[in-house]
């Protein structure tokens, strides 16, 4: 394998599904897993042997092996919740970057080189703390994370390439954990984006989650009174029924509860109403900050694999005032989006005229006091500011023979600055003097990679104080870090040439718990023809009755 550092590698890392793409013949190209699939699930299994299992395999277990499988759990970047998995727990970060191992693996097998640097996607709302995570996710998949995009950003800069003219996209992305509005301008060769806004905690498994509850009710019964697998059997039988996307959607649940639930299109805006209201308000003040209406938006873009909810759309089409497009898969375009940036970053001459701005998602400030009350936020680059950029606020002392004076940096949007994000903070002297007689000047400088660099001033005295505060790669203690890799490295990683197998067989056995009667005894037939294949360990007899099991499945209309 080659040792090539400068391939340009775009990374997804999805709540539900992630992907990798690479830029390659002046395109983004979508590299598949070991299944043959672009998209690989976002989720973490531990089999019998303690073994790993890793996207469509994992998710088949979380409805016969929910107590060793997880999902979902990039949602809970940037705090402090743990997994259990066999014998150990994991973190968030961990989790996530055994999916970014896969991916790697993926690609290299398939590219036939060494993967090393690698842009990734987040979510354009995420937090500084979560934004580290990611990078930390990616260092312990022994990547090099040299930029992260907004997601939103990425799915611009995807469609992008094929515009040749001046658009003003609003691009709605909903993805399965999180949600982003943003606003983009394309013109001369410039992607400048004008504003962002969102939620990180809404998303399609929210829409699965109201479902689940409602079927809850209908049953009458508590989750509390389930075990795991039969509160697996349910949210697994709403997220199908919910891909499903029908005006009436039926929820058929398997045993032990063996009943159907059809909603109706009333029925299932009732159900969603909550998280369709949440949607709204990202949107307006997505535009309210770019100071358009939307009638000077040009292109809806539908981004992410929940706005191909048709409720979804009708609200965004009701806000906006126009049909949305999808003309790029909305599952896949993030991860074109990212390699189409790392080829920019490498300087490819197919995009080297294309030139691109971000902005701030947050607002970035201190503490001050105000009128009497402390503890305000006084914000230095408001939300949605331009980056790089650099501004300077001035401020004075709060009380007499003031000796010190505390620079506590936070982000956020609300008054007081206890109840934003807290960042860092340090202190530095003045001279003594009367309340308001010393002034300081606090600047910000804001980078394209995430760095903020903070300069104070003390005016009377020229005294200067710098602090950086490097908001990407660092975080974790190499200590921490050495006790992540011992224990993603005791974990025992499938052969990727078995995965298929594999993959097959935990599809059966969750087919097999689901079905009843005679579907069930048509599964169990499968399941035996399979397996006396696998033990006949002769590779191209299995690959030919794998591929008969599946297309005997898709007959039957088996998912």
């Amino acid at each position: 394998m080659n040792k090539n550092n400068h391939l340009a590698i775009g990374i997804d890392l999805g709540t539900t599904n992630s992907a990798i793409a690479v830029w390659r013949d002046s395109k983004p190209e979508l590299i598949p897993n070991a299944l043959g699939s672009y998209l690989t699930p976002s989720v973490v299994s531990i089999d019998d042997t303690g073994q790993l299992l890793v996207g469509d395999a994992a998710r088949s277990r979380l409805i016969t092996r929910p107590q060793e499988t997880v999902a979902a759990f990039k949602r809970f970047l940037g705090t402090e919740k743990t997994y259990q998995l066999g014998e150990s727990n994991y973190t968030p970060t961990e989790l996530c970057a055994l999916i970014l191992r896969s991916l790697k693996d993926d690609a290299e097998t398939y590219l036939d080189e060494r993967v090393r640097e690698v842009v990734i996607s987040v979510p354009a709302y995420f937090s500084d703390q979560q934004r580290k995570q990611v990078h930390q996710a990616a260092e312990l998949a022994e990547l090099i994370a040299v930029r992260l995009i907004n997601e939103p950003t990425a799915a611009c800069l995807a469609y992008s390439l094929h515009e040749t003219h001046e658009r003003r996209f609003l691009v709605f992305d909903l993805g399965g954990g999180t949600f982003d509005v943003t606003v983009v301008e394309h013109q001369d060769g410039f992607v400048d984006v004008r504003a962002s806004a969102g939620d990180n905690q809404l998303g399609g498994e929210d829409f699965t989650r109201l479902l689940a509850d409602y079927v809850l009710a209908q049953l009458q019964v508590s989750e509390r009174d389930l075990d795991l697998s039969e509160s697996a059997k349910i949210i697994s039988a709403c997220e199908e029924a919910k891909k499903r996307n029908e005006s009436e959607l039926t929820i058929s649940l398997p045993e032990p509860f063996n009943r159907n639930f059809t909603l109706t299109p009333f029925q299932l805006e009732e159900v969603w109403k909550s998280a369709l209201l949440k949607l709204s308000q990202p949107l307006r003040r997505a535009l309210s900050d770019a100071r358009l209406s939307t009638d000077e938006i040009d292109e809806l873009i539908f981004v992410g694999g929940a706005t191909r909810l048709r409720q979804v759309q009708q609200l965004a089409t009701r806000l906006i005032g126009r049909f949305g497009q999808n003309t790029l898969d909305p599952d896949l375009v993030v991860a074109m989006g990212a390699a189409t940036q790392a080829a920019c970053r490498l300087r490819d001459e197919a995009v080297e005229e294309i030139v691109l701005t971000d902005v701030s998602p947050f607002s970035l400030g201190i503490a001050a006091n105000r009128d009497g009350q402390i503890d305000v936020f006084s914000p230095i680059i408001e939300r949605n500011t331009v980056i790089p950029v650099s501004r300077v606020e001035r401020f004075s002392t709060s009380y007499n023979q003031q000796e010190k004076v505390r620079i506590a940096v936070y982000q956020g949007e609300r008054f007081w600055a206890r109840e934003n994000i807290f960042i860092s903070e340090f202190e530095i002297d003045v001279p003594l003097n009367q309340a308001g007689a010393e002034a300081i000047d606090v600047r910000f400088s804001y980078d394209i990679n995430g760095m903020l660099e903070v300069d104070v001033t003390v005016l009377s005295t020229n005294q200067k104080i710098q602090k950086v505060i490097d908001r990407t790669p660092t975080g974790m203690s190499e200590d921490n870090k050495q006790a992540s890799r011992e224990r993603l490295a005791k974990l025992k990683t499938h052969p990727r040439d078995k995965l298929p197998n594999i993959a097959l067989s935990e599809k059966l056995n969750r087919l097999y718990e689901e079905k009843l009667g005679h579907e069930r005894q048509m599964v169990e037939q499968l399941i035996l023809n399979f397996t006396q294949t696998l033990q006949s360990q002769d590779e191209h007899s299995i690959n030919d009755m794998r591929k008969k099991v599946e297309q005997q499945l898709k007959m039957w209309g088996f998912q």
